[in-house]
């Protein structure tokens, strides 16, 4: 008996055995914190990056700068459509000004551009009553000839459709009324439509402008011309409202027959310019982070939104630093590209002529193309996602967006959602992209989308206090990655050097 209680006793923890487990398990949860949780913020956070910080974002949000300078380009040059001297002007009045800020290495690149003007354009609906049709061309249709083009209509809602129907297709002008989901899946009618139509023998091809809403609003973009195809076709857009109203009459039986008149006119290539601003970095000048948009808009609507508003939130950026005393790590350097709007060779050519900095000295680039609405987060993406050198580099970046931006940014997220036309040429050569994204172009009901590549692309659009946010965002994101203790470079994190 005695033994046994002796055998029990012993097993039983005493207080001091509680003590040691308890502080034990208290360590190892602090170790955890500390490696999990504390070290790196440590390595991507320094007391002088967050004064900083705060300083840029109180500058952003205060400065009314942008806006005007935005509102001033806008209104005073008009659209900036490729090949236009009001593109031209614009750039020069830019360079200007950027010089006047006292930015470093403000210069411009020629670059050759297609030139495409639209000329007269009409379209009537001659059976089963006369009626005028607002239409607007793609970029860069050929033309119906000074006679136009009459012929039958006949309506499909998608690529399927058009193939059931080959034996129905040739001499007709064929509608395409594809119903707006998301731009990516509406937009391919507009890019690839008239190529596919061409095959089957269509003389022309009209597609439903690209949008979720229409107050009979018509949406120009661009089309592609295959080389293979031998029979190219007039193409443009037509209103949600007409589209609907073409395959109503479809539907009952009617057969509507259209005249379409287009003159557009192709010239010779022409040359436009990219425009290139830094502030060059204190301690690592050679290596840079590039942010921007594109400068040149359709020729509709003044491009406020698509994409000046994006190209004048980097330049801004970039301003309040020079303003602010602030001198970067490594240098941050603003591009706006030329010529997105109708074959994105400035940011093609970019990529060309800058290949050995972009592989040995880009650490980063950032684009702003999807409208000045409050930011919700930014986007990244990779030449190769998938990659374990990617995840990484993604993750170092959210890390420094939760430290930094979770109160300018809606969701203070980074995701791995990001594009660009623009930057996309960077990125395939191994550069990480971000995309400063907001709610308007990425969540129902895709209100961007109601002025894009529109008439209704103006000034009043923006809103100043989401714009001071999208300026503040930007400068935030470039600053913190053109200054962490660590950098990405080529979807790799390195030590400091």
């Amino acid at each position: 008996m005695e033994g046994s209680s002796l055998i029990n006793n012993a097993s039983k923890p005493t207080k001091t055995t509680s003590y040691v487990l308890y502080a034990l398990v208290f360590f190892i949860v602090v170790a955890i914190v500390i490696v999990v949780i504390l070290i790196p913020i440590l390595l991507t956070s320094t007391p002088a990056m967050n004064v900083e910080v705060k300083a840029l974002k109180e500058a952003a949000l205060n400065s009314t700068v942008c806006y005007e300078r935005l509102a001033y380009v806008c209104d005073t040059f008009g659209p900036r459509f490729s090949g236009s001297s009001n593109l031209e002007s614009a750039i020069d009045w830019i360079v200007e000004k950027m010089k006047e800020d006292n930015l470093d290495n403000v210069r411009t690149e020629n670059i050759s551009i297609i030139h495409w003007v639209r000329g007269v354009e009409s379209l009537v609906m001659l059976h089963p009553y006369q009626k005028q049709i607002g239409v607007l061309g793609l970029g860069p249709s050929i033309g119906t000839g000074p006679n136009g083009i009459e012929a039958e209509v006949i309506v499909v809602p998608n690529m399927e459709e058009l193939q059931n129907k080959a034996q129905m297709i040739p001499g007709k002008i064929v509608v395409f009324n594809a119903r707006f989901t998301t731009y990516g899946a509406a937009r391919v009618y507009r890019s690839d439509g008239p190529i596919e139509a061409s095959k089957y023998g269509a003389v022309a091809c009209l597609v439903r402008s690209v949008t979720g809403y229409s107050l009979q609003t018509l949406h120009t973009g661009g089309t592609s011309y295959n080389p293979s195809v031998s029979n190219p076709i007039p193409a443009a857009a037509i209103t949600v409202e007409d589209a609907e109203f073409l395959q109503r009459l479809q539907d009952s039986g009617i057969k509507p027959r259209l005249l379409l008149h287009m003159e557009p006119v192709t010239y010779a290539n022409t040359i436009s310019r990219n425009i290139i601003a830094e502030i060059e970095g204190e301690e690592e000048p050679n290596k840079h982070v590039v942010i921007g948009g594109h400068i040149d808009s359709w020729d509709v609507g003044t491009g406020a939104l698509d994409d000046a508003g994006g190209c004048f939130i980097s330049w801004e950026a970039i301003r309040l630093m020079r303003a602010l005393s602030m001198r970067p790590r490594r240098t941050i350097r603003v591009v706006m590209w030329t010529n997105e709007e109708l074959g994105a060779r400035g940011a093609d050519q970019y990529a060309l002529d800058h290949r050995s900095e972009i592989l040995n000295s880009t650490i980063a680039a950032i684009e702003s193309d999807s409208g000045i609405f409050f930011p919700t987060h930014f986007g990244y993406f990779s030449s190769n996602s998938k990659d374990s050198n990617s995840k990484k580099a993604y993750q170092f970046a959210r890390n420094l967006v939760h430290d930094y931006l979770k109160d300018i940014l809606e969701k203070g997220d980074l995701l791995m959602d990001g594009g660009g036309r623009d930057i996309r040429p960077i990125v395939d050569l191994g550069v990480p992209g971000f995309s400063l994204e907001n709610a308007e172009i990425s969540e129902e009901p895709y209100k961007y989308f109601n002025y894009h590549h529109t008439d209704a692309d103006t000034i009043d659009k923006v809103d100043p206090i989401a714009l001071k946010k999208c300026v503040a965002a930007m400068g935030v994101m470039s600053w913190i990655l053109a200054n962490s203790e660590e950098v990405i470079s080529n979807n790799k994190i390195l030590e400091k050097n």
